[in-house]
């Protein structure tokens, strides 16, 4: 962990899907710069694991975004601890991939109340206060948001709407101060691919990561950090980051 360089001093982060990978990492990331961070997940446990690496205050928060209640409770909750939220990064997400036909419809179903819903569930929830802090949002998608494939429909989907959505958000309110960035990672080096069920394409996942010198966590943390602390005038809109032996 490198020593803490303050950029971020005085703002604060609210980091979802905070126990593993992405999450976990940036969540890091953000309070190595001085950010007061509330990490939100379902897996509560592992958040004590996290608070105790992090440098910086730290709010730990079980949450569920297919829940507005949840979503809402853990924004008023942040605000309540540390008084303000300077910054949202969405990362809780599933991926549950598998050929359509045949699908078990409910993996469909919980992938878009996760990966879709909930991150617009969460953004609903804390814009009132980005909106006062002239504050940025973060939604981490995947090169699934851009290409589809086979295999993936559903996934892609979900990734697609999060685009699609933070597009006519950022037009929403850039003007008023808010930035948006949309995150769209490759093949990363986390737990995401054990959630899939379907054993063929478990092991395709598998395959694939083990072909090429995948991505870690950090890499992405690393560029969230980028993108939050620009000035105030420079919006980073989209950051596409692929390993490089990654070609689609």
């Amino acid at each position: 962990m490198k020593q803490m360089s303050r950029t971020l001093a005085g703002k604060v982060a609210l980091v979802t899907g905070a126990s593993s990978g992405i999450g976990e990492a940036t969540a890091l990331a953000l309070s190595a710069e001085g950010a007061g961070v509330a990490a939100g997940a379902r897996r509560a446990d592992r958040l004590a694991t996290l608070a105790g690496k992090m440098p910086g205050e730290v709010l730990t928060l079980d949450l569920d975004v297919i829940d507005q209640e949840s979503v809402r409770a853990a924004v008023a909750k942040t605000v309540e601890r540390f008084g303000a939220l300077d910054i949202l990064v969405n990362n809780a997400g599933v991926m549950l991939a598998g050929p359509i036909a045949g699908a078990d419809t409910t993996e469909w179903t919980r992938m878009i109340d996760t990966n879709l819903l909930g991150s617009m569930y969460t953004v609903h929830a804390t814009l009132p206060h980005l909106l006062e802090r002239k504050g940025t949002v973060v939604q981490v998608s995947s090169t699934s948001g851009r290409i589809a494939s086979a295999g993936n429909g559903a996934y892609a989907a979900t990734k697609f709407g999060i685009t699609a959505f933070t597009e006519a958000l950022r037009q929403e309110v850039t003007a008023q101060g808010v930035r948006v960035v949309v995150v769209e990672p490759g093949f990363v080096a986390t737990e995401l691919a054990d959630h899939v069920t379907d054993p063929t394409m478990r092991a395709a996942a598998r395959s694939m990561a083990a072909a090429m010198r995948t991505l870690q966590p950090g890499d992405i943390a690393d560029a969230v950090v980028y993108a939050v602390t620009q000035p105030p005038h420079v919006a980073v809109n989209e950051i596409l980051i692929r390993p490089t032996d990654q070609t689609r």
